[in-house]
């Protein structure tokens, strides 16, 4: 199934601080309490902290824009600066936020620690890539790619089907969610 990032409406952030387009969830429909894995891109515009979420490992990737520095329990720091950088933080830090210039676009990935565990790829050639059974999403970040279902443009995204083929030209950049259950 393709997902078309415009038909996503932005809802506000858990703590109301900022704004995100979920992408998709598992199980589907499931709320902020319910999820095993979640998916959205957020809109960073000020100086917010991040929500939240004990017992959820996180993992962002900045899409666009100057980034910012992240604060994590008032002592780590963290410059999220690069595009297409994935960085892994427990949802239980307290997450404060310095923009590093104006507003930024990031891919975010939740896990339900005791259900699942998972990562995020950059696949940025052409060459062929496996979509196995462990890629529960595609999104493509830059570019075109083509996949059974059609044509996704940057900010779509692909949850695949029996069909895990799909083709990209050069200078394309994919992130690939990659979610396995827990003990299995």
């Amino acid at each position: 199934m393709i997902i078309r990032s415009h038909d996503r409406p932005a809802t506000p952030w858990k703590n109301g601080q900022g704004r995100t387009r979920e992408l998709a969830t598992c199980p589907p429909g499931a709320d902020m309490d319910s999820f095993q894995w979640r998916v959205s891109v957020a809109e960073v515009d000020s100086a917010a902290p991040f929500s939240t979420f004990p017992g959820v490992d996180r993992c962002i990737v900045l899409l666009d824009g100057a980034g910012f520095i992240m604060t994590l329990d008032d002592e780590r720091q963290h410059a999220l600066l690069t595009p297409f950088v994935p960085f892994a933080f427990p949802g239980e830090a307290k997450v404060s936020v310095t923009l590093a210039g104006g507003a930024t676009r990031d891919f975010n990935l939740m896990l339900r620690r005791h259900a699942v565990r998972g990562s995020v790829e950059v696949w940025r050639d052409a060459d062929p890539h496996v979509v196995d059974a462990t890629v529960a999403l595609v999104y493509c970040a830059h570019g075109t790619l083509a996949c059974a279902e059609g044509e996704l443009h940057a900010g779509d995204a692909w949850l695949p089907g029996d069909d895990r083929r799909m083709t990209w030209q050069q200078g394309t950049v994919v992130l690939v969610v990659r979610v396995e259950v827990v003990g299995g």
